[in-house]
């Protein structure tokens, strides 16, 4: 369904209003975050539509930046067209930028299962296919033993398996301009999308009434 819309609208996203988004971290970057300043972190999640992932985490105090995206696969330089065909092993994903002494990592793993449907193996939401599989991209040692630590943790509130895999962050390659910000940019079209997705009665049906142990 996105990539429809996508086309629909590639001509018009390319336009000065996409420029809205500040590209600084537009640009391929590796688990070592060698293109942040100090003081700052990255880490990537991947939870369906990136128009949607991105959105949902820019919201947080301590997040800096959040670039759409793709990781996970095998191409440099995907296209985004085959990344949503499933022809690439990549997922769109979101990469994270964020300020470590406002936000902690652990809370943006909380946020993210809040923000993912952790049952769904064929994609997410009303996206189907490999291109729209969940998945934590962790970028260190730490961030590995803490997603893991966390995804038993969810797993513990279910009796259904979480299917979200964790696999350490190799390069993430940035979407179009066209693609970023694009709650921003498309705030109609992007609504429109979500609510049609029926993303947010989905998250409803699966944590809302959950208890934390």
């Amino acid at each position: 369904m996105k990539a429809v819309l996508a086309a629909a609208f590639a001509a018009l996203s390319l336009s000065g209003v996409a420029l809205a988004q500040d590209d600084t971290y537009v640009h391929p970057a590796r688990s070592d975050g060698a293109d942040l300043p100090d003081g700052l972190a990255h880490t990537v999640f991947a939870s369906g539509c990136f128009w949607c992932t991105e959105a949902d985490f820019e919201k947080l105090d301590g997040v800096v930046e959040v670039v759409s995206g793709f990781t996970g696969g095998r191409e440099d330089n995907p296209d985004y067209y085959d990344v949503a065909r499933g022809r690439t092993g990549h997922n769109e994903a979101a990469r994270i930028i964020y300020d470590p002494s406002v936000i902690s990592y652990d809370e943006l793993l909380h946020h993210y299962w809040r923000n993912v449907d952790p049952f769904d193996e064929g994609g997410q939401f009303c996206d189907r296919g490999s291109g729209y599989a969940p998945g934590i991209f962790p970028v260190s040692a730490e961030q590995h033993a803490a997603a893991e630590a966390s995804r038993e943790s969810v797993q513990a509130l279910f009796e259904r398996p979480i299917i979200v895999q964790v696999r350490d962050l190799t390069t993430f390659w940035p979407a179009g301009i066209e693609h970023q910000d694009y709650h921003e940019t498309h705030p109609a079209r992007y609504t429109r999308y979500r609510f049609g997705c029926r993303r947010d009665a989905r998250l409803r049906q699966i944590w809302n009434g959950i208890e934390e142990g």
